[in-house]
């Protein structure tokens, strides 16, 4: 193919089509061979915004979007290709009218089409500023082998700040290699933490503390990073933490960390985005007695941290119950401190003047095992895991054996799984604290109840925002209706069918949903949003690989700018 070079122009004062500034035109090139068809509206910064499809003789494609006053291009061979080389990232000046809407904008760009119909650059040749990580899937593989669960990340996560309780080493192994844990290292680093690796450990260094405020722009990105407040109240009398960030879930208001904070002698006030925490008597938290209005597993930790340096007895009752919670109390305990009551719904806490060492190591993920029983079962594969605490997950086993699979335990810490063609809906699903149906896999277990046959009905009662991955699904074929709190899906035999399409992240859970019904689906699925499933699976796509799913990382142009 020939170099082609062209010049567009957009006219677009009169040819409004359906509203002020919202516009379609069609141009013809100069040589009255080839044409391009435009939709373009104007932002509030009065730049061009829009997208476009150029066709030539040639045989090549031009796409393109126009984003804030920047083009963006990508060129496609009919004959298969991508070009290598390409113009991109074009400026367009603002131009108003007399009105004050855009009148006239031209361009000028170089193409150069696809010289041969398989080039491998492919996408790659564009600049990587513009590309965004994806996973691209091919669904339809059965799953086969055996998957080895990391360690938790919600119990490293709490564990890490916990050793902000101890002045010596503290030595942690199974910690899982996870952007939340990556961020959590810089959370601690920025209060004088020092940390190393030392073989498969991670070795805890919180001897001296350099500052009791966190670096607030790590802080804000990840809500356990709240956790620290406890610890350092505990220890230092006093701390200043960014108000949590994390996962757009719904609501998770840090009251109750406040009011039980209070309850044991803190002076608590929220300026500027930051807490602001010190023990009113200048000297050590005391003993109190605080009753949670919501089981809260954020508060539960904080607390439980706060009050092990507590000075007296604290009782600390409705609270939470996970697993998370019970291992958190078992490494503050190894570190010395007095808690009794861990995995009840109260706790009995005696303080203590300090904590020393521990050699740790983290529990295997629940939720990341609850994940590949639901990917077994969304392929209607057979397939074994170990380093996994099968009591963590009998509300998820529970569940996946009334729909027919069949689970049964190989040794104490492994567990097999397989599923039939005909799983059957299930009736009701309510997402509850544990030892309850936990929420965290949710939206995991929707996309399978997507290809059970019959209705099925899942009630979301932790996280009111924990649904926004039912659009993401119902993009790839789900029947699923939303009313408040409450999702009814509708089976294979009711119209419900898997198939690939792109598809977008929202969140970690989300993410995982997706990946689950991309496996299943007929045809290519593309995820982005990828680092939202990065934050809590460690090596997600290899695992899955690894068990014979059809699933690669890619970069891609990001949605917004392809048409």
């Amino acid at each position: 193919m020939a170099l082609y070079c062209f010049t567009l122009a957009v006219g677009m004062r009169n040819q409004k089509t359906r509203s002020e500034n919202n516009w379609q035109s069609v141009h013809t090139l100069p040589d009255n061979r080839d044409h391009c068809q435009s939709t373009f509206h104007r932002t509030k910064s009065d730049f061009f915004r829009g997208s476009f499809a150029f066709t030539a003789d040639e045989g090549s494609e031009l796409v393109g979007n126009l984003n804030e006053g920047k083009l963006f291009l990508a060129a496609n061979s009919f004959e298969g290709g991508l070009s290598s080389e390409l113009s991109m990232n074009t400026s367009l000046p603002r131009v108003r009218s007399p009105h004050g809407v855009p009148s006239h904008a031209s361009l000028q760009s170089t193409v150069l089409p696809a010289q041969s119909p398989a080039i491998g650059s492919q996408i790659n040749s564009l600049p990587s500023n513009l590309l965004v990580e994806c996973l691209e899937i091919h669904g339809g593989s059965p799953l086969r082998g055996h998957v080895e669960i990391s360690g938790a990340k919600n119990s490293a996560l709490a564990v890490l700040a916990g050793a902000l309780c101890t002045s010596e080493e503290v030595h942690l192994r199974m910690v899982p290699d996870l952007h939340d844990i990556r961020r959590m290292f810089q959370v601690l680093q920025s209060i004088g933490v020092k940390l190393r690796q030392d073989s498969s450990e991670i070795v805890v260094d919180a001897r001296n503390i350099t500052s009791v405020e966190p670096c607030p722009d790590v802080g804000r990105k990840l809500r356990a990073s709240f956790f620290v407040i406890g610890a350092l109240l505990g220890r230092q009398g006093e701390a200043v933490v960014p108000l949590p960030g994390g996962c757009n879930i719904g609501a998770r208001p840090i009251d109750l960390h406040v009011r039980g904070l209070e309850a044991l002698g803190a002076t608590v006030e929220i300026r500027q985005g930051k807490v602001h925490a010190h023990v009113a008597n200048g000297k050590k938290l005391v003993g109190g007695r605080f009753c949670l209005k919501y089981p809260s597993v954020g508060a539960t930790e904080t607390l439980m941290m706060a009050a092990s340096l507590a000075d007296g007895e604290t009782v600390l009752s409705n609270v939470a119950q996970e697993p998370e919670v019970v291992h958190l109390a078992e490494f503050l305990k190894s570190c010395g401190a007095n808690i009794e009551g861990a995995g009840t719904n109260t706790l009995a806490i005696k303080g203590v003047n300090k904590l020393h060492g521990s050699d740790f190591t983290i529990i295997p993920d629940r939720i990341e095992a609850g994940t590949f029983l639901i990917a077994a079962a969304i392929t209607r594969s057979a397939i074994s895991m170990s380093r996994v605490i099968p009591q963590h997950l009998a509300s998820v086993i529970g569940k996946l054996e009334s729909i027919g699979c069949v689970i049964e335990p190989t040794y104490p810490t492994c567990l097999k799984i397989s599923a039939s063609q005909h799983l059957k809906r299930s009736c009701l699903t309510k997402t509850q604290p544990f030892p309850g149906f936990p929420t965290d896999l949710q939206p995991q277990f929707m996309s399978l109840l997507t290809t059970c046959y019959g209705q099925s009905i899942i009630e979301e009662t932790v996280f009111e925002s924990r649904m926004r991955h039912v659009e993401e699904l119902q993009k790839l074929g789900a029947k699923i209706k939303v009313r408040k709190n409450m999702a009814f899906i509708s089976g294979c035999d009711q119209g419900s069918s898997l198939y690939g399409a792109p598809v977008i992240a929202t969140d970690l859970r989300a993410g995982a949903s997706l990946v689950l019904a991309g496996i299943a689906a007929e045809g290519t699925t593309r995820i982005e949003g990828v680092s939202h499933i990065d934050r809590g699976y460690e090596k997600f796509d290899e695992k899955l690989r690894a068990i014979g799913a059809n699933i690669q990382r890619k970069p891609c142009l990001p949605s917004e700018l392809t048409i």
